[in-house]
């Protein structure tokens, strides 16, 4: 009989958990700062399946020690029960001081742990949104890693990044589901304004917006709130912060007498 065999036979699902818990944290000792060694320890997908934790330690290691609160939409597993949370204790292990969230369609209540609260519900019911947003109204990391269509993360975003602190990141995870059509994605018409990507480049030119020759022109919410964006292989981050940097000809979105 293996040790796992021998731990399956001998121990509950979450006195198994506990176990596992305890050998991974031991593992990751002197690899806290790594979050693809941290992947690899936890068998999250976020290395391996893909490549986004270089990504990911590029924009959220100036967070590494803070007091951030974390919200991940989707913990995996799908509709078991006892499985998923891998990312979330991936996180946990990463931002030592830090509380991380996450929602699910399905109740993953079993897999929570200190520091660790996952709300049931669904990431595009208004709702249950707004009963989040009044349990925890602010935010300092985002990450869309739920059911990934298309009309679900434009929604989600829409809803929550009003809610992420100034110097906040939001990140929208699999974006390969943008030109998926079961998805509601489209890969013949890169310009179709439903899909992922085209609303996430429709906002670029925001950062720009004082520079629109445009008079009486009012910009919007995102506009006046993104400071960037950047795109990666099925990955994409939002950065918020006050966008009202002055153009250095254009006043008032009009036309300089030249």
């Amino acid at each position: 009989m293996s040790l796992k065999e021998f731990v399956k036979s001998k121990f509950t699902t979450l006195q198994q958990r506990r176990i596992r818990g305890a050998v991974n944290y031991f593992k990751s000792i002197g690899h806290t700062h790594d979050l693809t060694r941290l992947a690899q320890i936890y068998k999250t997908d976020k290395w391996g399946g893909h490549s986004y934790t270089p990504h990911y330690k590029t924009h959220l290691k100036k967070f590494r020690f803070k007091k951030v609160n974390l919200l991940e939409i989707g913990v995996g597993g799908y509709d078991d029960t006892q499985a998923g949370g891998e990312s979330l204790r991936m996180w946990k292990r990463y931002f030592p001081l830090g509380k991380i969230y996450s929602i699910d369609i399905y109740n993953k209540s079993s897999l929570e742990e200190k520091r660790i609260k996952i709300f049931q519900g669904s990431q595009v019911d208004d709702a249950f949104i707004t009963d989040v947003l009044k349990q925890v109204s602010e935010w300092d990391i985002i990450i869309d890693d739920g059911s990934h269509i298309n009309s679900h993360v434009i929604h989600s975003f829409k809803r929550f990044f009003p809610a992420l602190k100034d110097g906040g990141v939001y990140v929208i995870e699999d974006v390969q589901t943008s030109y998926w059509m079961d998805y509601g994605g489209d890969s013949t018409n890169l310009q179709n304004p439903n899909t992922i990507m085209t609303f996430f480049k429709s906002l670029t030119d925001g950062l720009n917006h004082t520079e629109f020759i445009k008079p009486g022109y009012e910009p919007s919410y995102f506009d006046m709130n993104i400071t960037s964006i950047h795109f990666y292989h099925n990955l994409i981050f939002i950065c918020k912060g006050r966008n009202m940097e002055e153009s250095n000809l254009i006043k008032n979105n009009q036309k300089p007498n030249i």
